[in-house]
């Protein structure tokens, strides 16, 4: 970023030299009469800018003079119809309307006259003079957000969007509308919307895709920078870059925008953490500069002339930024009714503003020494005036004549910037970003497949050596079971051998049994072919006996019939016997009968005779069949069990030939096997002698690893020693802490006791200003006060540097008082220092605190670790309040408040509840812990101390929740109102000191802003209070603010015009 001193004029081409920074400032503000118009309140004189030239700047660079260009950027050749006055700072002006702070109609007198047509602005010191100035653009009362957004605003937000840096700033005394110019959200009303809404609107719509816009938001508070949008960070540095110039604040948080409303969610977080306060000015005056940096990137128009041969591969982007800074308004005390806290910030307002004044005027009078480095301002604002960046100015002012002086000294600011002329340039850069995340991407990708491939051969190799180690167990259990193979084949052999010899016995015997089956068959043949002819004879004999039973068959068919015969004979001897008498035939007869009797008794004997001979001869012929069938049967087993053995030994002949054949197989694998055997063995060989070097090598390193062993021994040996030594230091260490503990108690217990010496930091101003006004009135028992606290923190600072804060605090956790007792004395006084808190609570002592709050019952203790949590909950440190609250820290006060009724100790219980009061974050983790109801129920003992606190801690939480109900982020009944606080702020209003009433007539006014509280004023009689408060009330802002709340509630103005 270009410096401030680095102004450009006319030509735009040369710059001012660097600052002298050791030198001072010794350049002061031109007087009202040297910018004034030289014709008063006449036309055409003008003002401030058309009664003087600009003087020129040198038009030759000095032997000084630097370029600000970075390597990476820029300049584009200016149009032929270049204005020169386009780079100077633009300032316009815009008239605040009457409000109702202001006097009434019969007391009030204009001291502005608005030309909005001519540009011009008369200023009237009184009836009869007026002085004119003219500026780029004049805003009346009733100028709308738009046109004073577009007239002022929107120019700078082309020129951001084209790629250079821009600023638009608002400048005003306090109350003039300077944040609602700007940082007006417009939620409600988008007509109402300020420049930082509408810059962004306009943003958005005009960006690509591939384009990026981000935000960060930042304060500066008392001289210190606070992130908006992490209130975390707070005093963060500036950094400058050396080479550029460019300044920069790392470590805030910056925001990628996705959308308006994203942004509008973003920019009211910032203003709910924006540091406002209530003064006679403003009811809710800013008492911090913010600072709202937008960041664009945008890919370079491909359109435009660009170097060829240097960029034809690496793409080009413009980084451009946005700054709308809203100051904070410029206050004399006064008016403004500041005291204490708000006076220490009204200083440093105050400050910034001259140091920034003063960085102005050296500008514009062609200083050589521009005081860039008298405040964080100046040096944040850098770019913004003589610097790179296109500015545009709006100066906010009121109408009243009672801020003449004011109106004078903003106006005169006003025509001081525009002689400030600003050397505009386009920041376009290669676009490194992202090549280098294409480059990374692809070293990734690369650097993945490099560990990809190391991986793979470091697996690669281990699965060689797995394979080798395999492969070697392998060999040895190879060349085992060779040996032992051979031992089994050699036996395998001996028993083959013997069973050859027992097979060629067999077979011997075989051969003289096949021989004797042999014989035994040709026998069987012979018998065979008895048996056939024996068959053929038997066939024979049966054709033969067929024939006899047939002949045999006729015989006795002839027999039949030769019987009939007889019969018929016999029958017809009987007849002839009958018919004849003659004894001739008798006889005859009787001859012819016992003849054939005769041949009849002889053919009967010969057929039983052939009869036996046939029963003989069946008898022989079935013995004979049946010992035929005997013999053919025997026969018949006998040639199956010779087809048995015949088949038997040929099974025999072939398992005598496979003996043969696995005789020839096993001297072919037996030469095999001595084949592979000799080379495994060659194998073997070679890794034995591999093996025998590894050896060798083994040993080697074994010699150097004892050699490192005895080395190892004799460094054990000295570490023996120097162990000892230490034990023995470490000892004598031991006793000199628990001297110095010792020393420690003692130290201690020269704490002072009483609570007078107690040293409290009081959070809140009035108590400085009665301690003031006491000390003012008794100056000796101030001094010796003041010299009574300085030796107490002597002491106590002498007692941190010897024992150590951790020690301290480790004392709290002792069981003994006398021991608990003076540290957390000494506790408490270093909490009192805003330099020890931070290192208190990263130490632990914050959980030391309240373990002691939680389970002591000593007073004592109770009452001075209750006074160290409240200044750690001082307002200005919420982180502090925040982790008391996560820690249980409400509920344990709360519950602390119910062991004691000690007065001094409820006071500063009381005063811890208020300290963490005064952080609206915490509201509602307050209400659930009971701390709202401790507060009021430690009011019993009516003591006005107590009450004092706890009229503060009720006007903190009110005040809090007012703010938020104003901008939006609470729109419920107030948290206050169950507990009856209310009620109590009532009835106490009227029977307390001065100082407290003070504080309980702004939680009154501060609940009244409530719209949903409104109910419960009318009911419980708040609503007439308010009505005194209005009207007697002894502080001017009170009795405004009081007014105020009375005219704006429609509810109040209802309930007022009813009665």
């Amino acid at each position: 970023m270009a410096s401030l001193g680095s102004v450009g004029r006319n030509s735009h081409k040369f710059e001012r030299p660097p600052f002298n920074t050791s030198s001072s400032s010794s350049s002061s503000a031109p007087t009202n009469s040297s910018l004034k118009s030289n014709g008063g309140g006449g036309g055409g004189g003008g003002g401030g800018a058309q009664g003087q030239q600009h003087t020129a700047r040198p038009k030759g660079p000095t032997s000084n003079s630097r370029r600000s260009i970075t390597p990476t950027s820029r300049t584009r050749a200016l149009p032929v119809d270049y204005d020169p006055e386009s780079e100077r700072v633009r300032v316009a002006v815009r008239l605040r309307p009457r409000n109702a702070d202001d006097p009434p109609d019969a007391d009030y007198a204009e001291c502005v006259e608005i030309q909005p047509e001519l540009k011009r602005l008369k200023l009237r010191k009184n009836n009869w003079s007026s002085e004119a100035y003219r500026f780029d653009e004049v805003f009346t009362e009733t100028s709308s957000q738009k046109r004073v957004y577009e007239a002022v605003a929107k120019p700078v937000v082309e020129s951001v969007l084209e790629g250079y840096n821009g600023t638009v700033m608002a400048y005003g005394q306090t109350g003039t509308g300077k944040t609602y110019t700007l940082g007006r959200i417009g939620k409600e009303d988008p007509s109402e919307r300020g420049m930082m809404v509408r810059s962004l609107e306009d943003i958005l719509s005009s960006i690509s895709a591939t384009d990026s816009v981000e935000v960060s938001y930042l304060q500066l508070y008392m001289e210190s920078i606070q992130d908006l949008l992490a209130p975390e960070k707070t005093n963060i540095p500036i950094v400058e870059d050396a080479k550029t110039g460019e300044v920069s604040v790392p470590g805030i948080e910056i925001i990628k925008i996705r959308n308006l409303d994203h942004f509008l969610q973003i920019l009211q977080l910032g203003e709910s953490n924006r540091h406002a306060a209530n003064t006679k000015m403003n009811t809710e005056s800013s008492r911090s500069h913010a600072i709202l940096t937008v960041y664009i990137r945008r890919s370079a128009n491909e359109k435009e002339e660009t170097d060829a041969s240097n960029r034809n591969h690496v793409p080009t982007v413009r980084k451009s930024k946005l700054l709308i800074v809203d100051l904070a308004g410029s206050e004399r005390v006064n008016k403004s009714g500041s005291e204490g806290h708000l006076l220490e910030e009204a200083k440093f307002i105050n400050l910034s503003l001259s140091s920034l004044g003063k960085c102005i005027n050296a500008l514009a009078e062609n200083s050589p020494h521009i005081p860039i480095r008298d405040s964080k301002l100046t040096r944040l604002l850098r770019d913004s005036f003589g610097g790179s960046a296109r500015t545009s100015l709006i100066i906010t002012i009121g109408p009243s004549s009672r801020h003449h002086a004011e109106t004078a000294s903003t106006v005169m600011f006003g025509q001081r910037a525009m002689k400030v002329v600003n050397t505009v340039k386009l920041k376009e850069e290669f676009d490194y970003e992202s090549l280098c995340k294409k480059l990374e991407s692809q070293v990734d990708r690369l650097s993945a497949e490099i560990d990809r491939q190391q991986k793979l051969r470091e697996n690669e190799r281990g699965e060689l050596n797995k394979l080798l180690d395999a492969f070697e167990n392998s060999s040895a259990e190879a060349e085992k079971r060779f040996l032992a193979k051979s031992e089994l084949l050699q036996k395998e052999n001996a028993r083959l051998a013997s069973e050859m010899k027992e097979v060629l016995q067999e077979l011997d015997m075989q051969k003289q049994q096949n021989k004797m089956l042999i014989d035994e068959v040709a026998r069987l043949v012979t018998s065979v072919k008895n048996t056939k002819s024996l068959e053929d004879e038997n066939a024979r004999l049966e054709s033969e006996l067929k024939d006899v039973i047939k002949e045999l068959q006729n015989q006795k068919d002839q027999n039949i019939i030769m019987h009939d015969e007889v019969k018929h004979m016999e029958m017809n001897s009987k007849h002839v016997k009958q018919k004849q008498d003659n004894s001739a035939y008798q006889e005859v007869l009787a001859e012819t009968t016992q003849m054939y009797e005769g041949k009849i008794a002889d053919l009967m004997k010969q057929i039983s005779d052939i009869q036996v001979s046939l029963e003989k001869n069946e008898v022989e012929n079935s013995r004979y069949h049946k010992a035929l069938v005997d013999t053919t049967k025997m026969y018949e087993n006998r040639i199956n069990e010779l087809n048995q053995q015949f088949e038997e030994e040929r099974a025999r002949a072939g398992e005598i030939e496979e003996v043969n054949s696995t005789k020839e197989l096993l001297k072919e694998y037996q030469n095999s096997v001595q084949v592979n055997a000799k080379k495994e063995i060659n194998e073997l060989q070679m890794k034995l002698q591999e093996m025998n070097q590894l050896q060798e090598t083994t040993a080697n390193e074994l010699r150097l690893l004892s050699v490192e062993f005895k080395n190892l021994e004799s460094e054990k040996a000295t570490l023996e020693n120097e162990l000892h030594y230490v034990k023995q230091s470490l000892e004598k260490e031991e006793k000199r802490r628990k001297e110095s503990e010792m020393e420690l108690l003692n130290v201690m217990k020269g704490v002072p006791e009483s609570e007078e010496d107690f040293e409290e930091k009081v959070s809140y101003m009035h108590e400085h200003l009665t301690k003031k006004f006491s000390s003012l009135q008794n100056p000796n028992n101030s001094n010796r006060t003041r010299e009574t606290i300085l030796s107490q923190r002597n002491t106590i600072t002498k007692i941190c540097e010897e024992v150590g804060l951790q020690k301290i605090l480790s004392l709290l956790e002792s069981g003994d008082l006398d021991v608990q007792i003076p540290a957390v004395k000494v506790v408490a006084n270093l909490a009192a220092e805003d330099s020890n808190q931070e290192k208190i609570v990263n130490e632990g002592g914050l959980d030391a605190l309240l373990m002691l709050v939680e389970s002591s019952n000593n007073t004592t203790i109770l009452r001075v670790a209750s006074g160290a949590i409240a200044n750690l909950a001082m307002n200005g440190t919420p982180m502090n309040q925040g982790l008391i609250t996560n820690k249980g820290g409400a509920k344990l006060l709360a519950s602390a408040s119910s062991k004691t009724d000690d007065p001094q100790t409820l006071r500063m219980i009381a005063g811890a509840i208020a300290n963490l009061c005064g952080n609206g974050k915490l509201h509602v983790i307050l209400k659930e812990d009971g701390a709202i109801k401790a507060l009021l129920r430690m009011t019993r003992l009516e003591n006005t101390d107590v009450i004092a606190q706890v009229a503060r801690g009720l006007a903190n939480f009110a005040k809090c929740e007012s703010r938020r109900f104003m901008q939006g982020h609470w729109r419920s009944r107030s948290l206050l109102m169950d507990d009856g606080a209310l009620s109590w702020l009532v009835a106490n209003l009227n029977t307390t000191s001065t100082s407290t009433r003070r504080h309980l007539e702004l939680a009154i006014c501060h609940l009244a802003q409530n719209e949903e509280n409104g109910r419960d004023f009318i009911s419980s009689g708040a609503l007439k209070e308010l009505i005194e408060i209005s009207e007697g009330s002894a502080k001017e802002d009170i009795r405004n603010l009081a007014k105020k709340i009375l005219r704006l509630s429609p509810l109040f103005r209802k309930e007022l015009r009813s009665e």
